[in-house]
C-alpha cells in the first residue's frame, strides 16, 4: 500500500450523451489536463457516464407497473412505474420501509433501489426519465481498460464506482461495482503485524477504499467531475472483475 496516494480530477469533462466512447472522452481529457498515464495508474469513473453512454435510460411514461409493482410502491410511498423497474433489476426485495426499497441486484449487490437514479440526468420536455445501472460493470470496466491501455502503452486499471448506504452506518460511501485490471481484494491473511502477530483473517477491499476515495473528488451534486486519476497505489494485477467484493447470501448476516 502506498505511503502517498494522488487524486487527480480530470477538469472540464464534458456531459456525456448515449453512444459517446467514455474511454475516447477520457483520453481527450487527460490530453487537456496535460496528464500521461503512468504505471500503476488507476481510472476511478462514475458510473452514471457510463450508464449515460450506454443509453440506460427509462421514459417513465413508457413503463407499465405490475400488481406487484404496485404493492411495492404502496409499502414504500413510491411511483408505481419506478418500482416496476427496480423489481425487473432485482433478483430479491430484501426489506421495505416508506422511502426504501433494499434489493438484491441481479449483479449481486444489496443497495437501495436498484441503484436506478433521477440525479444529474436531462429531463427532455419535463417528461421524466431514470437511469439504470451498466448492464454488466465489468464488461464496461474491461473495454475501458483494453482502450485506455491501448492509447497510453501500459496496463491501467480501471474503477466503475457508484454511491451506496451501508448497513452499519448513516450516508452513502463510494464503492466498485465493476473493476477491470487488478485484484480488487488485498488478502494479507498469513502475514506478521508489528508484534509478530499472525493475521488471520485481514482483507482490505481496496476497490472501493479507492472508490469511496475518489467519490470525495467527484462530488454527489453539480460537481461535474467524473472521472478521477488514482496515483501511487500499489495493486495487485489479475483479470477479474469486482465479484469477489461480493458477499455470499449465505455469510450475510443481516439477511
Amino acid at each position: 500500500m502506498p505511503a502517498t496516494l494522488e487524486l487527480i480530477p480530470l477538469a472540464d469533462f464534458p456531459l456525456v450523451e448515449p453512444g459517446q466512447n467514455v474511454a475516447e472522452l477520457i483520453v481527450t481529457s487527460l490530453e487537456k489536463n496535460d496528464l500521461l498515464l503512468k504505471d500503476g495508474d488507476v481510472l476511478i469513473v462514475a458510473q452514471k457516464i457510463v450508464s449515460k453512454a450506454e443509453s440506460r435510460y427509462v421514459h417513465l411514461s413508457d413503463v407499465v407497473p405490475s400488481p406487484e409493482a404496485l404493492i411495492l410502491a404502496e409499502q414504500a410511498d413510491k411511483d408505481p412505474r419506478q418500482m416496476e423497474l427496480v423489481l425487473r433489476e432485482s433478483k430479491e426485495v430484501v426489506k421495505v420501509r416508506p422511502g426504501v426499497v433494499i434489493v438484491e441486484h441481479r449483479n449481486g449487490y444489496v443497495h437501495a433501489n436498484a441503484g436506478i437514479d433521477k440525479s444529474n440526468i436531462p429531463m427532455p420536455g419535463g417528461a421524466p426519465q431514470v437511469l439504470l445501472l451498466p448492464e454488466n460493470p465489468d464488461a464496461s470496466a474491461q473495454a475501458l481498460l483494453e482502450t485506455l491501455s491501448r492509447y497510453s502503452g501500459i496496463p491501467v486499471k480501471v474503477i466503475i464506482n457508484d454511491s451506496f448506504g451501508r448497513a452499519w452506518r448513516n450516508g452513502t460511501v463510494g464503492v466498485a461495482i465493476g473493476t477491470a485490471g487488478f485484484q480488487p481484494l488485498f488478502n494479507q491473511v498469513g502475514e506478521k503485524d508489528l508484534y509478530g502477530n499472525v493475521l488471520e483473517v485481514t482483507e482490505s477491499a481496496v476497490a472501493d477504499e479507492l472508490a469511496a476515495a475518489a467519490s470525495l473528488v467527484m462530488g454527489q451534486a453539480a460537481e461535474a467531475c467524473p472521472v478521477v486519476l488514482a496515483r501511487g497505489v500499489k495493486l495487485q494485477a489479475a483479470e477479474t472483475g469486482s465479484r469477489s467484493l461480493i458477499r455470499d447470501k449465505a455469510q450475510d448476516m443481516f439477511r
